[in-house]
């Protein structure tokens, strides 16, 4: 066989080589890319997401549980012998004779306390009567003093005349003199006496009147007491439970049971005490029932955190439902913030183990260190404020396995 020109065989080698410049031309940046990597990564252990504009929500969402907003619990105000009247269960109304308490003891404290108060009317009342004849007496004294007065001044006038002409001896005369003194005196005294007296009368007065004003405060307060034997509903509603067994001695101040009012029902909700600090009251929450979804506002909030949690009240914010019962399970989304056309990513491992200052975006197969800085923080997405622009595709998995390396490898 004749064997092919030279020419042929140097063409090929010519095109064989520049192919392969060609080839090595278009590789060289891949290649480099790859060189200035520290190490490489299977993208199968790492997940992504790409930077983008959105609404921003943060909430919490915690399980709930219906209770009343008013449940009053009911008091024994004596010791005595408990008669129930309902069972717990029991539908009642504001008013309604719930139990009796039978108080020997509190039924005679209350005839004891009426008649004592009885007796202290009837001594106000004659205190008034003495005081008035008390008085009357010392208006007697003090009138015949001034008679004496004048009748003693109309002597010394004859006499001081009769002095004159010599009519009578000096002995008569000084004693008239001596008895107009005597007469001025004693109605000095006599007009003191009397006003001593009458205050006197008027402090005595004023005491037993106090004492049956004392005495008429007790006398009511005992008849709450005894009127308080009658446990009576509070509010509509329905009897939740009862503390003790009928017919059986209870104690004073002893918990007897409670009144639930089912036309003010609330969520008691549990919230994990990391979304504390961002808790405000007027909040607006979901309530989930089922299927269904109702509005709510977040209604009050506990000051102390329990077993790492915060107590919380969410009311219904339009008209409760029918559905609901005391107790029920609910799902509750609490609305912190919202922000509208913000740089979102979704929420991954990336923001704990970067501390929220480190992101690594992906530049061509290669995951390429950022400084960013990340502001809201929902549980599915999170803001972002600087070092990221929208369409930049993010590694949100964990970034330990890039031990702070600046260029990392993805491998396909």
């Amino acid at each position: 066989m004749q064997a092919p020109p030279r020419w042929r065989a140097h063409l090929r080698a010519l095109l064989a080589a520049t192919l392969g410049v060609v080839v090595l031309v278009l590789a060289l940046p891949s290649l480099s890319r790859m060189l200035s990597a520290e190490t490489s990564i299977s993208a199968e252990r790492l997940r992504f997401d790409t930077v983008h504009r959105g609404l921003l929500i943060r909430d919490v969402q915690v399980p709930g549980r219906v209770v009343a907003a008013v449940s009053p619990s009911l008091y024994a105000s004596a010791a005595g012998t408990l008669s129930l009247k309902v069972t717990a269960g029991a539908t009642v109304k504001q008013g309604e004779l719930l139990a009796v308490i039978d108080s020997p003891e509190m039924q005679s404290l209350l005839q004891q306390s009426n008649s004592l108060l009885q007796t202290l009317e009837i001594e106000v009342r004659r205190s008034r009567i003495d005081s008035r004849k008390q008085a009357l007496g010392s208006r007697r004294l003090f009138d015949e003093a001034q008679v004496a007065f004048a009748a003693a001044r109309r002597e010394m006038d004859r006499a001081e005349k009769s002095w004159v002409i010599r009519a009578i001896s000096e002995v008569d005369y000084q004693r008239a003199k001596d008895d107009l003194k005597k007469a001025e005196l004693a109605l000095q005294h006599t007009k003191g006496d009397t006003e001593l007296e009458r205050e006197s009368l008027a402090f005595e007065q004023t005491t037993r009147e106090l004492a049956l004003e004392q005495q008429n405060l007790r006398s009511a307060e005992v008849s709450r007491l005894v009127a308080g034997l009658e446990v009576r509903a509070p509010v509509n509603g329905l009897v939740g439970s009862i503390a003790v067994a009928d017919r059986t001695a209870v104690a004073v101040n002893q918990i007897l049971m409670t009144v639930v009012d089912l036309a003010q029902l609330q969520i008691d909700v549990q919230i994990p005490e990391t979304m504390a600090d961002d808790l405000g009251l007027g909040m607006l929450a979901e309530i989930r029932i089922g299927n269904d979804k109702h509005a709510g506002v977040l209604a009050s909030i506990a000051p102390e955190i329990t077993a790492n949690q915060v107590s919380g009240r969410v009311r219904f914010a339009e008209v409760q439902p029918t559905t609901v019962r005391q107790n029920q399970r609910v799902d509750v989304r609490i609305v912190i913030e919202e922000k509208a056309d913000v740089l979102l990513l979704a929420r991954g491992p990336f923001v704990d183990t970067g501390g929220g200052r480190i992101a690594y975006v992906v530049e061509d197969g290669i995951a390429v260190k950022r400084t960013i800085e990340v502001g809201a923080v929902s549980v599915a997405a999170v803001e972002v404020l600087a070092g990221l622009s929208e369409g930049d595709r993010v590694v949100i998995s964990s970034i330990d396995e890039f031990r702070g390396a600046p260029r990392v490898q993805i491998s396909e």
